[in-house]
């Protein structure tokens, strides 16, 4: 089992291989990532993780990066790849995928193409 020194990372992938993804080409959109991050050269700056589930199955398959905090939707190995080129290395996401993004607030929903999903419940006194 493999453990990284991620000091000076900038960057955390995580992608989704749960079922709904993996149907979707999760798979296939992994390596397409981890591909496209070793033939640019930019591995100490980039780290992902293979995730179970993302909780999205829905929008399959789903990515996340931090640490801006953005979740993308329905990405294929080519929006893989094109993610890596545009939104990691010049910090220019693919807005067409973007589902949710992060501010000061929390999470917001950016795209209105994806169904709204379950509310999680406020606890109070928790």
């Amino acid at each position: 089992m493999t453990t990284w020194n991620l000091n000076g990372t900038k960057r955390h992938v995580l992608i989704c291989n749960g079922s709904s993804c993996m149907r979707k080409g999760g798979e296939e959109v992994t390596q397409a990532i981890r591909d496209e991050i070793n033939r640019l050269n930019i591995d100490a700056d980039i780290h992902t993780t293979r995730t179970r589930c993302n909780g999205r199955c829905k929008d399959a398959c789903v990515v996340i990066v931090y640490p801006e905090g953005n979740w993308f939707k329905e990405i294929t190995p080519q929006l893989g790849r094109k993610l890596v080129q545009n939104h990691m290395q010049k910090n220019n996401g693919l807005k067409d995928s973007v589902l949710y993004e992060y501010d000061a607030e929390g999470f917001v929903k950016i795209s209105d193409s994806s169904i709204q999903g379950i509310e999680k419940p406020v606890k109070i006194g928790g």
